[in-house]
């Protein structure tokens, strides 16, 4: 109750910074809210300081509230689904820019991961270079076996940053259980659910060895990919809280002057951003899920290179079919086909009618056909098919969710650089190259050759099952016929004692369990 009670504290002061910035609700949609709602939202206004230009919104709110709700709006501008539209696009300007902590502390987080001071792990250790809500960058350099000196980067997490995580997820998990309890219609976009992903994405965020690892696998998927790579990561000198790769000396994609004076081809660099990121997505299932232009550099080669692992995504191989299909299918103008995607898929339930689906498909397919390819937005496509989506009552799927965000912010990078972008003309040949590879006979196959396998490790493994369940049925028997299996006036009213602590979903099991031993005992006793 005690821990309740803080959680709600902390979220009504939240709340009032975020009403401080008329980052609760639009003014023009101030009048419609019920009268104790607009006291409440005054009152939490009483006293505030005025707001300087550009400083209002959700957005600027978050960033006072600090790290966790820095984190929470990055994560809520993958969830217009949530929030609206207008709002996401607000979180996706959120800056993750903290001010740096002390270097006696990045020092003493060195020395207490390799039990080691900096000095006898570096051979130079500088200043910050950039500082997150999360952790902070140092560049340094290291002496190779050769005695070369080689630049790199040291990536520290803030001290003491999990302890507060976790409290403000806390209160996040009340907040999203409040919401679900008061709100009916936001459980079937599932608040609680989106919390507990925010809650994993955080927790690896904050094991710098998983962002390694992340690396790693993205440079071993992307190894043939021209013109794109990764840092490699410096494992001697990697632990939970330190990840130290190569240094990047390039140009990042933020600093456009930059990259004219070195005479970097901007419109080839807008359509080469958009294809690395969905052949990532569709051939690998596995994509760097915050590529804004600072994470993204030009070496002195011409490689495009990402840095800042720590948000990913994956699609399943289901996923990635569900993308190809729909891409492909508005491309040829399949709108059947695209609502079979989704009901095959399993996202669109089966009480909803495929025609009528496939018609509203139509109506978000058709206009774009008379615009210039250039004026298309795939992001926009998808943001309007999700939006339709919630219509015919498809469940939230938080990963397409994601790769949504992330090709609304890597297209606009790359429109910024090519405006006159044909995103229809970049992506035809990797949705067809990842199409014809999963229809490939070698792809169909290895998929055969995999379920065979599977079937044999299942019938390997039926002696000792059918034994299992030959040991059940006659323990079962015993019970029954020893009258240790008894449904009395005792027997239900611990059942009864059971469903008051448990609720709804403990009665529910427990009932089924029960009826399910007396079917299963009065089978065997015949």
């Amino acid at each position: 109750m005690l821990t309740t009670a803080h959680d709600l504290l902390r979220l009504a002061i939240a709340a009032r910074v975020i009403a401080r910035h008329d980052g609760f609700i639009e003014p023009e949609q101030l009048a419609e809210l019920p009268p104790r709602f607009r006291f409440a939202l005054g009152f939490a206004r009483m006293g505030r300081a005025p707001v300087r230009a550009g400083q209002g919104g959700l957005a600027e709110a978050l960033s006072e509230l600090g790290p966790s709700y820095i984190k929470l709006g990055q994560f809520l501008a993958t969830r217009p689904d949530l929030i609206g539209e207008a709002r996401a696009a607000d979180l996706r300007t959120l800056q993750d820019r903290m001010p740096p902590f002390a270097m006696d502390e990045a020092r003493a987080e060195i020395a207490s991961q390799f039990g080691m001071p900096a000095e006898a792990l570096f051979e130079s250790f500088g200043p910050p270079v950039a500082a997150a809500s999360i952790a902070q960058v140092h560049r340094g350099q290291v002496r190779d076996p050769d005695g070369r000196l080689r630049p790199v980067a040291v990536k520290i997490l803030r001290p003491g940053i999990e302890q507060r995580f976790a409290a403000d997820l806390r209160a996040f998990f009340t907040a999203a259980r409040l919401a679900e309890r008061v709100h009916k219609p936001l459980r079937r976009l599932k608040p609680v659910a989106a919390v507990a992903t925010l809650e994993r994405s955080v927790a690896m965020e904050m094991d710098l060895r998983m962002e390694a690892a992340a690396m790693s696998e993205m440079a071993a998927n992307g190894g043939k990919d021209q013109g794109f790579r990764v840092p490699e990561i410096d494992w001697q000198r990697t632990s939970r809280r330190v990840l130290t790769s190569a240094w990047i000396d390039g140009i990042a994609l933020s600093d456009r002057a930059g990259l004219i004076d070195q005479g970097i081809d901007l419109e080839l660099l807008g359509n080469r951003l958009i294809e690395i990121f969905l052949r990532h997505a569709l051939r690998d299932g596995f994509f760097h899920a915050d590529m804004h232009p600072g994470n993204l550099f030009i070496d002195p080669e011409g490689n495009l290179v990402a840095v800042d692992f720590g948000i990913m995504g994956r699609l399943t191989p289901k996923d990635r079919q569900f993308l190809a299909e729909i891409l492909w299918g508005f491309i040829t103008r399949d709108y059947a086909r695209i609502a079979a995607v989704h009901f095959d898929a399993g996202y669109v339930p089966h009480t909803q009618d495929p025609a009528v689906f496939a018609q509203a498909l139509r109506a978000i397919g058709e206009p774009i056909l008379d615009r210039t390819a250039e004026d298309i937005s795939m992001a926009r496509l998808l943001t309007q098919l999700f939006e339709v989506t919630a219509q015919f009552d498809m469940q939230t799927q938080p990963q397409l969710l994601l790769l949504q965000k992330t090709m609304v912010v890597v297209e606009g990078v790359a429109r910024s650089f090519n405006p006159r972008l044909n995103m229809w003309l970049v992506a035809t040949p990797v949705v067809r190259e990842w199409m014809n590879d999963a229809l490939a006979p070698e792809r169909r196959l290895a998929e055969a050759a995999s379920g065979a396998a599977m079937i044999g490790r299942l019938a390997a493994d039926l002696p000792e099952a059918l034994a299992d369940a030959r040991r059940t049925a006659r323990l079962l028997s015993e019970m029954a016929e020893g009258g240790g299996l008894r449904l009395d006036h005792a027997t239900v009213e611990d059942l009864a004692k059971a469903q008051a602590r448990h609720g709804a979903t403990g009665r529910i099991a427990l009932w089924i369990g029960a009826l399910a031993l007396v079917v299963m005992a009065l089978a065997l006793l015949r």
